[in-house]
């Protein structure tokens, strides 16, 4: 499989954890297994139209997540992931305060959000559909989001690490989000429609030695 064999280049972060990436590619049986979600180099992003004319962007600071990649047979592979849906962050409190609220989120009575994968289809060499439920506010929908596969590389702690960028855009009425607020000018104070985004940072977990 093409994607599983991408040279990578060297990358670094701000906090400079990792400063250099092998170069070398990965062989795609490498990449069978099981993976946890680092958090500290993943974004959970959204994006909404305010007001009509601009957008709000912002993303979820605490969430968790696994994986399980099959790189020989993809229908195989499968993801999980938990966010808490209080660690909400738009760069403004006030926001933030609101969304936490029952016109919203109602974090205090469901603290979490959660989408756990049903299938898992090969687009093409760098493509995958991924279809699971996404659960919020105990409202179960089914939704499917591409995510591209950017490469994999081992980092200089010796974990293997693979990078997925994914995104797709809801109806958030049909998770009972439906606050709004209408506009003199005429139309919606938010839009219904709400892309989210996905950029990943998965570990493979080493099993443990006997």
């Amino acid at each position: 499989m093409a994607l599983f064999n991408r040279k990578t280049t060297s990358t670094g972060d701000a906090a400079g954890t990792i400063a250099v990436l092998d170069s070398r590619p990965t062989a795609g049986a490498d990449l069978l297994g099981d993976y946890v979600v680092d958090a500290a180099h993943t974004r959970i992003g959204f994006a909404v139209k305010h007001a009509m004319v601009t957008t709000v962007r912002g993303a979820f600071k605490e969430f968790e997540g696994t994986a399980k990649l099959d790189p020989a047979n993809p229908g195989a592979s499968s993801v999980e992931i938990r966010i808490k849906v209080a660690s909400v962050d738009t760069g403004s409190e006030q926001r933030d305060g609101h969304l936490r609220t029952a016109d919203f989120f109602e974090a205090e009575k469901y603290p979490e959000m959660t989408f756990v994968s049903t299938a898992v289809q090969q687009v093409d060499d760098d493509t995958f559909a991924v279809t699971g439920d996404l659960t919020i506010k105990d409202v179960t929908r089914p939704v499917t989001i591409d995510f591209t596969v950017d490469g994999s590389a081992r980092d200089p702690f010796g974990n293997l690490r693979v990078g997925f960028e994914g995104s797709t855009t809801v109806n958030r009425t049909d998770w009972g989000l439906t606050w709004n607020s209408t506009l003199e000018t005429g139309g919606v104070l938010v839009s219904e429609k709400v892309k989210l985004d996905f950029d990943v940072s998965a570990i493979q977990v080493v099993p443990a030695t006997a």
